[in-house]
């Protein structure tokens, strides 16, 4: 049987399957930044008492499945990730230490999609995402 979550009048198991890139889609997610991001990720989806349940960082994009309770919007819990993690690049890898907004980094929008009862699936293709992205970009050589 399924695990669910509780608050105090709810039982629930809301995960969705979340995609954002960088500004511009330039290949920015990569060697100390990408060890580093995970932890930034991981700490604040804690913040809003989310749980990153899967999550896979490419080069120019980021694939998560996230665990969010009914009580926050996804786009408060999106928007407060890719917020907070923007100035915490800024600071430890652009250099900046004040009054910096981090709106440089992430582009405005993001995917989302309800996982549902197909969790094991998003998480398999969120796992194999980067093989999935070589395979096709073998195929388009062949052209």
């Amino acid at each position: 049987m399924k695990e669910y979550q509780s608050l105090s009048h709810t039982r629930w198991d809301c995960k969705y399957h979340v995609v954002f890139i960088p500004k511009r889609r330039k290949k920015q997610i990569f060697g100390a930044l990408k060890r580093h991001l995970g932890e930034i990720f991981h700490e604040l989806a804690g913040h809003k008492e989310s749980k990153i349940v899967e999550g896979h960082l490419m080069g120019d994009h980021v694939h998560m499945c996230i665990s969010i309770p009914p009580k926050y919007a996804v786009s408060n819990v999106v928007g407060y990730i890719k917020g907070k993690s923007a100035i915490q690049i800024a600071r430890q890898f652009g250099g900046r230490q004040r009054n910096f907004t981090g709106e440089n980094f992430w582009a405005r929008g993001y995917f989302v999609s309800t996982v549902g009862l197909d969790e094991a699936m998003v998480r398999a293709y969120i796992r194999h995402q980067e093989q999935e992205d070589e395979r096709i970009d073998q195929m388009k050589l062949g052209l």
